[in-house]
């Protein structure tokens, strides 16, 4: 019946996959309150009046703490996998990861030495 056969089953996931967000947004706009009062176009912020304008600038520091903590979550996810399959992978694997560890401890102390993980 297919072309290629074996892949019927994804087939069938993708297409499940299509029609879970479109039911989902669907159902989300049939039972939605269709209520268009003037508090809906109100900002909230945690139940309290919001205080001056939104459009202020931040300290360039919390992005860069920010920017730090992603580079070293981007590491766990990707240590994750190589932890699990050490024993597969050998002395090769070891090398390999020693190497991305060694150029993220780089990537550390060049951060640390700009004062990225300063906060005051």
């Amino acid at each position: 019946m297919f072309a290629l056969s074996g892949y019927e089953y994804l087939l069938g996931f993708l297409i499940l996959c299509s029609l879970v967000p479109a039911l989902a947004l669907s159902a989300s706009k049939v039972l939605r309150p269709s209520n268009r009062g003037p508090e809906r176009r109100t900002t909230y912020e945690s139940g309290m009046e919001p205080v001056g304008g939104a459009w202020i600038q931040f300290n360039i520091r919390y992005y860069m703490f920010a920017l730090v903590f992603v580079v070293f979550d981007v590491e766990t996810v990707f240590l994750y996998p190589w932890a699990v399959a050490f024993h597969k992978l050998g002395v090769l694997g070891f090398v390999e990861a020693l190497i991305f560890i060694a150029i993220l401890i780089v990537g550390l102390v060049y951060a640390w030495r700009k004062g990225a993980l300063e906060w005051s």
